[in-house]
Parts: C-alpha cells; structure tokens; sequence
C-alpha cells in the first residue's frame, strides 16, 4: 500500500540504453551544492533539467505565510525540474538541498534534442509523469483527511523508503532530517510533532538519536497510517 505514495524515477536512467546514457553524460555540467542551497525557485523559468548524483533535495512550496510545505524529496539516482520544460511553465514549485550534494545540470537545448533523438528517453519521461502526478494526487487525498498522528507515520514510513541504500537491511536505515523539515512535510507544527515523535518512541515505534529515526514496528506503524 506504501507504494502508492512513493515517488522515484531513478529507472529514467537506469533503463536507458548505453547510447542515450551516453548522449546525456556528454551535455551534464556538475556542480556541489552546499546543504540549505536552492536549486530552483518558483515562478522562475527553467533553463534545464537536473540529476541528483548524491545527497537529498527537497520539492516544496511557501504559503502566503511563508510556512513550507514540503511536496517530496529526491534521493540520488533522480532528475528533477523535467515537467515545467515539458509543459513549457514556470517552476510550480522550489526546490533546494537538505545536505551537500553534487548535481548534473542539462540544459534546456540540450535536453529537448536528447528527447528528439531518444524515443526511450521520451517514453520513460512519460512514464515518469503520470506516475508523479499519481501519487501527488493520492498523497493530496490522503494527507487533506488524516489526522497529524496518521500523517506523521505515513511520512516516515516514506521517509524510510528515500533514505533506504540498496545495499542496507531494513532495519539499519537512518532517516536524517530536521524536525522542522519533518514537521514540514508532515503539515503541522514542530511542537506538535515533537508530541507525536515522542508518544512513537514510548510505543517503541520509532528509535532517534539526535536528527536520526529509525522505524522499529513497520507493521504498526502502517496501521496508524491507516494503510490498510
């Protein structure tokens, strides 16, 4: 059921043949970015595309406010900002680092000729959009009637999955992020998720040592979520 509310296009590229992976490699320009550092902003116009090589970026919007919500985090492997050149709009939304991470700008030009001349690349990017506008449409849904305690569990169990390396157990993964970007993408509070985190931890959810979570009980956990 959790998959439902995941989002990641890592595929994008993996799926590519050698060629088209090569046609991209060829027009990526790379660049570290420090941790809090905005990549795009909204309502600016695009002048290319991302890839997330290491590190986190959150997607998020401001409110009038200027309380953030955070829409989805991209974990490496992932392009981002593809959608507003597609549609040909503004960014609908900013987005910046969580850590240091290092990423591949493509730029506009560049990227619509790869399109033109990849019919795999195209497909895939469809695919990519449906699928993230299917879970936005189902994380709206859901998160619009759950409760705080419901939204919180389901944002971990998200959490776990985005910050889950392919070479770890389960049971050893660390979800890092601050209570207020977890409170931000929760909707709510940072006192009150302070609340929540803390009644987890007595349920013996959850274990935290500083920033760091890690889920103890996924069943319970997608039952809170009401996932069922």
């Amino acid at each position: 059921m959790i998959s439902k509310f995941i989002f990641n296009n890592q595929y994008l590229f993996d799926e590519l043949p050698e060629s088209d992976k090569d046609l991209l490699i060829r027009v990526m320009k790379t660049k570290n970015y420090r941790k809090n550092e905005a990549i795009f902003t909204d309502g600016t116009k695009p002048n290319g595309i991302y890839y997330l090589k290491e590190g986190k970026i959150k997607k998020y919007k401001v409110d009038n406010d200027g309380r953030e919500q955070i829409i989805y985090i991209y974990s490496s492997g992932e392009f981002f900002g593809y959608s507003a050149i597609l549609s040909q709009e503004s960014y609908g939304d900013t987005t910046s680092t969580l850590e240091n991470s290092v990423i591949s700008f493509i730029s506009k030009d560049s990227f619509l000729e790869i399109i033109d001349q990849s019919p795999v690349f195209s497909r895939l990017l469809l695919k990519s959009l449906s699928h993230e506008f299917s879970v936005m449409a189902n994380l709206i849904a859901v998160l619009s009637h759950r409760t705080v305690r419901e939204r919180a569990a389901l944002s971990l169990l998200i959490l776990h999955d985005k910050y889950k390396p392919n070479n770890l157990q389960e049971e050893e993964v660390l979800i890092s992020l601050s209570r207020v970007d977890l409170a931000n993408m929760v909707g709510t509070a940072r006192e009150t998720l302070a609340r929540i985190l803390n009644d987890f931890k007595q349920e013996k959810l959850i274990r935290s040592e500083g920033r760091k979570i890690q889920i103890l009980n996924f069943k319970q956990l997608i039952h809170i979520a009401n996932l069922y």
